[in-house]
């Protein structure tokens, strides 16, 4: 199943090579932005009227919901694309022999694991804890100090509060759910890739390959999404799975191809056109505009299968467009993209324990909404930044947030991968909340 046709690997790289400087720093500066708006989406979430989250303002904002589900359909699924495209870009790189690959792919796997795994479960007896404590406090579960109920959060075998427990007790990774996610579709896909590779062989048109997996998401929408809901605990997630690991492919397939994201460029105009018809489609439906759409969706196939092609496209559509303005504005190296790309994982670890805090410390002073969102904005962004500072500066917090090593050897691509840091280190020198029909 591995390539045995090296002159389509290397025609594959040297097209990609062509084009790094263009999509890298674009990967670099569309990761950063992500995770910005996933800050400001999680600060939405405590304000956002009737939406269930860990701790809630006694000042909620209705026309906050309008707003944050404009990114809330594609937003993780863009963390996951730019994921998937940076690790594809490191497969590309690896000799196509037998044993060579998979040599190379067991030390990738091996660090995966490092640079995921251990921040999580860092994340889960540490950062996590406070968000859980004020959680129950705020809601009147608990009425114990911190220490007591820390204690209890981190025994596996504690009888406290038995229905709150999962398979691992109270133990929980709240936020951090995307880092197990991604360890297991990264497997995959490194495992998948010596086929994958393939794609590298054939020419796939823009309509072909948006029409393709379209669909292939209008299915799993329809077939996945009412049997197995969100729930992020990794073991009964189906429709998370498919729907994210169908992006993964995707991110692939577009390094593979690299006339696809061209395309995107040129197109990025109607995929913007595209991401706000279906958007405001979403929204008129919200407020009731259509008539009796949960009627119809029971009683009409065609009905269902068209709601379903215009959720997809809303997200699809905002993918394409992101990456197309991407690449034609973003394709230039700038200092502070460059700085915020090594601290994104402490920055993500880090930002809704923050948030949490920050928002029960303001809960009851009555400020008014505007003042205390900056000042629950300031208090997050400071303290990322701070972690990020003090975590770089020792090899062992270095690794308990994921950051990479300080000392590299030459020439060594594996090394250097990160899961959530610069795309531009694969450079050629070496350095290198649901909707009536959300997706």
């Amino acid at each position: 199943s591995f390539p045995t046709r090296r002159s389509s690997i290397s025609e594959m790289t040297q097209a990609i090579n062509r084009s790094e400087s263009t999509r890298f720093y674009a990967l670099d500066a569309l990761r950063v932005i992500a995770f910005g708006v996933l800050i400001l989406y999680h600060i939405g979430m405590y304000y956002v009227l009737e939406w269930g989250w860990h701790i809630k303002s006694e000042q909620p904002q209705a026309w906050l919901q309008d707003v944050m589900i404009l990114t809330n359909q594609w937003r993780m699924s863009l963390l996951f694309l730019i994921s998937s495209m940076v690790l594809t870009v490191l497969l590309t790189r690896v000799e196509p022999k037998p044993l060579l690959f998979l040599k190379r792919a067991g030390e990738l796997i091996t660090q995966r694991t490092q640079r995921l795994m251990i921040p999580l479960l860092f994340g889960m007896f540490v950062i996590v804890a406070p968000q859980v404590y004020i959680e129950w406090t705020v809601n009147g579960v608990i009425d114990t100090t911190f220490t007591q109920f820390y204690l209890e959060y981190i025994n596996p075998n504690t009888q406290w509060l038995a229905e709150r427990h999962s398979d691992i007790g109270l133990l929980t990774w709240n936020h951090l759910w995307f880092l197990p996610y991604l360890w297991v579709y990264s497997l995959l896909l490194i495992l998948l890739f010596p086929i994958m590779a393939q794609l590298a062989k054939l020419q796939i048109g823009i309509i072909s390959f948006s029409f393709a997996s379209s669909t292939a998401m209008v299915a799993i929408w329809l077939m996945l999404r009412n049997t197995y809901p969100t729930t992020h605990d990794l073991l009964n997630d189906w429709y998370s799975h498919a729907k994210y690991f169908l992006v993964m492919v995707v991110g692939a397939v577009i390094i593979l191809q690299p006339k696809l994201w061209e395309a995107l460029e040129r197109t990025r105009y109607v995929s913007a056109v595209v991401a706000l018809c279906m958007y405001s489609l979403i929204i008129a439906d919200r407020h009731d505009m259509f008539g009796p759409v949960g009627d119809w969706m029971t009683e009409y196939w065609w009905f269902r299968v068209m709601v379903g092609y215009i959720v997809v496209l809303n997200h699809w559509a905002w993918l394409a467009a992101i990456l197309g303005f991407g690449k034609r504005y973003l394709n230039k190296p700038m200092g502070w993209v460059k700085y915020l790309n090594g601290g994104v994982l402490p920055y993500y670890m880090m930002h809704q324990t923050l948030i949490v805090v920050a928002a029960y410390s303001l809960h009851s002073i009555g400020f008014p909404v505007g003042i205390q969102f900056v000042l629950i904005l300031l208090f997050t962004l400071v303290g990322c930044a701070l972690t990020y500072e003090l975590a770089k500066r020792n090899m062992v917090t270095r690794v308990l947030f994921g950051l990479k090593a300080r000392s590299q050897r030459p020439n060594q691509d594996i090394d250097r991968t990160i899961t959530l840091s610069s795309a531009s280190a694969y450079s050629k020198t070496g350095s290198k909340p649901p909707t009536k029909a959300s997706l």
